[in-house]
């Protein structure tokens, strides 16, 4: 039997993943959060085999929650399952996938990590890495414009502020919004803030 935390802060997600999971007979879910400072505490509690994880969760930006699992609960195994894949590797995690990925392939790859210590990562990921968002796509400028739309200012407010033109403004806006995947202000504050761009 293998035994499964799930941390995700999208409800529709985590009660799509635990149908998936509780119809599979070898699969134990102990825990399904919506926080991952609720699920540390579970996992004081009792450790599962594996958790399986947003990286992109508001109260613990980009990998601390990843971090803090693997120095406090090194046997357990992590599986991230994200939306984003515009990141970069480095170490401690067994694998990532997209959450478009089909549920033969995730169950696969559960049973995979825990049972055969395998590594399934999705794309161009390495077995050997963790996933962060990749800050370096943004310039400098870029993430600066950012800053000042989560503060509220107007494109005639950051083109004066800044000393260039409207135009240049609404065109770093729109390589803003290319690079992050983003179709509107409020999906580029969200992604912005896990970036960790803005606080």
């Amino acid at each position: 039997m293998i035994s499964i935390g799930i941390v995700d802060d999208h409800k529709m997600f985590l009660d799509g993943l635990i149908s998936v999971l509780s119809n599979e007979p070898d699969f134990e879910i102990m825990f399904a959060e919506h926080k991952a400072k609720n699920a540390l505490l579970k996992i004081k509690e009792g450790q599962p085999d594996i958790v399986i994880t947003d990286i992109s969760m508001p109260e613990m930006n980009d990998i601390e929650f990843i971090k803090i699992l693997k120095k406090d609960f090194p046997e357990v195994k992590i599986l991230v399952v994200s939306m984003f894949d515009n990141m970069q590797s480095l170490k401690d995690i067994n694998g990532f996938l997209l959450k478009e990925t089909d549920k033969r392939r995730l169950i696969d790859a559960i049973s995979g990590i825990v049972l055969r210590n395998e590594s399934h990562f999705n794309g161009a990921a390495s077995s050997q890495s963790v996933l962060e968002f990749n800050k370096s796509i943004l310039s400098k400028r870029e993430k600066e414009i950012i800053e000042l739309i989560a503060k509220e200012y107007t494109t005639d407010e950051i083109a004066l502020r800044l000393a260039v033109s409207k135009n240049t403004i609404e065109t770093h806006r729109k390589n803003i919004f290319f690079k992050l995947r983003v179709k509107n202000i409020a999906g580029l504050i969200h992604k912005a803030v896990h970036l960790g761009v803005i606080k």
